[in-house]
């Protein structure tokens, strides 16, 4: 197996997506456990929720396992079945008819790093011992001397016994990854996010993938990465994009901290990964505590979404995050299920009501990216930096956003540069004949400003010269 000598370009779709991430065993209400649950047609429920997505400014609909598992989803037990709690392939289909009828494409969560201990091949390990066609797939250790009627030990995700590392130097394990990936592309799928991308080695994703994007060009490959180099494993294993943990960490953080040193710093090091690829940003997802939790002062809710928003990236919005649900997450059995909750049946009309002020500031956060989609490759450039205020510019080589944004108890006044307005937020411009034009931001308050429709952008050292004065 040996990485490809050239990096491809992302499919052009990407550059205008939005996703709306969404964990269907939580959302629709799923059993726990798969044992016991008879075959039940929850997927048709996802429609109902399609033309919110759309109200919302998504472009995608990023979901999570639907595979046949045991419990939560990443434990599969088989790759070409929908998981029983949810339906089954002919529920998918419509439910991907019903997606792409609004333009929404839809992105399937692929669980390769492991499955779960009923797995089929697993499965002939357990009851065959080490003859057992399926042995080679995993990485097992046998007791001395190996009997048939013993279990081994074996490699698994993070030491959950539950979670069955799979061999991927095995040519079968390349083989099923291959096929699965294949099959639900063709039946309409626009892409795969890669699960624990992070743990499989990048040679496995280079050889897989290259195999299955021979016959599905446009597919998109995201691979869930907490930490390391992102680059190098986007490079060598033939993805598109990974997720940037760093990015979301940096956005609660900072404005926790009171500290946007730390952002300033993560956005230099957004801006390098951006040589290679384009980032899946977010600042909420199924496996962390809910941002409206996360962020100590409610007011700065607004802060990560502007960040958010307005930096490079494929941007994500975890279902709830955009009504502003509070949720913790903990270590331990059932410390997931407060921030994967249902949603009612129905449809957004049973949603409460003090969560539509919240809805709408994403609504107007993301029609400003898509009027400016060249946000999803743009580099920022600090202006001013100080621990409780920070504006930077976004631009590409023709066009430019200035985000302005104060955390302190204080409110600020700054330079601004000439023939701009604010097009977002709650800052205000002042602007006198004979005089500079400055920018007031209240207290805890943001703006994002752009070149007035009747003036050119203006030059780097235009907005260079933004200084605070108060």
């Amino acid at each position: 197996m040996t990485a490809p000598a050239e990096r491809h370009a992302e499919p052009s779709w990407v550059q205008n997506a939005v996703w709306w991430q969404v964990y269907p065993l939580g959302f629709l209400g799923a059993e726990p456990a798969a044992d016991n649950a008879t075959l039940t047609h929850r997927l048709p429920g996802l429609i109902d929720w399609l033309d919110y997505a759309v109200a919302l400014g998504a472009s995608g609909l990023l979901l999570g396992p639907i595979f046949a598992s045991a419990t939560h989803g990443y434990d599969t037990i088989d790759h070409f079945r929908i998981d029983h709690r949810l339906g089954d392939e002919r529920d998918l289909a419509l439910l991907l008819d019903a997606a792409h009828a609004r333009g929404l494409r839809v992105l399937l969560d692929g669980v390769f790093h492991h499955v779960g201990r009923g797995f089929g091949p697993f499965r002939e390990v357990l009851e065959q011992g080490p003859a057992a066609p399926g042995a080679a797939w995993f990485r097992l250790s046998w007791p001395d001397p190996a009997a048939a009627c013993a279990e081994p030990d074996y490699a698994t995700f993070e030491g959950h016994r539950e979670l069955v590392a799979l061999d991927h130097g095995e040519p079968a394990v390349i083989e099923h990854v291959v096929s699965v990936m294949d099959h639900w592309l063709s039946v309409g799928a626009d892409g795969w996010r890669l699960d624990a991308a992070y743990a499989v080695p990048r040679e496995f994703w280079a050889t897989v993938i290259s195999r299955v994007r021979d016959k599905h060009p446009q597919a998109y490959f995201v691979g869930e990465v907490i930490h390391g180099p992102y680059a190098a494993i986007v490079r060598d294993g033939d993805l598109d994009a990974t997720t940037q943990y760093e990015l979301w960490k940096a956005i609660w953080s900072s404005l926790n901290d009171r500290n946007f040193f730390e952002l300033a710093w993560a956005l230099d090091r957004h801006n390098a990964m951006l040589d290679t690829f384009i980032p899946l940003t977010f600042i909420g997802n199924h496996d962390v505590t809910r941002i409206a939790t996360r962020i100590d002062n409610e007011l700065h809710l607004t802060h990560a979404l502007v960040i958010l928003l307005t930096t490079a990236g494929t941007p994500s919005i975890y279902y709830g995050d955009e009504q502003g649900e509070r949720a913790l997450k903990y270590n331990g059995a059932g410390g997931d299920d407060a921030i994967r909750p249902p949603y009612p049946p129905g449809g957004p009309d049973a949603l409460p009501a003090n969560g539509w002020e919240t809805y709408q500031l994403h609504q107007r956060l993301i029609a400003l990216r898509r009027r400016h989609p060249w946000l999803h490759s743009a580099r920022t450039q600090r202006i001013q930096l100080s621990k409780r205020r920070f504006i930077y510019a976004v631009r590409d080589d023709e066009q430019q956003l200035i985000v302005a944004l104060n955390i302190d108890d204080s409110p600020s006044c700054h330079e601004a540069p000439p023939n701009h307005l604010v097009v977002a937020g709650n800052g205000t411009i002042h602007s006198a004949s004979g005089t500079t034009p400055t920018l007031t931001l209240p207290a805890h308050g943001w703006a994002i400003i752009g070149a007035s429709p009747d003036s050119s952008p203006p030059a780097a050292s235009d907005a260079s010269n933004c200084a605070q004065r108060a």
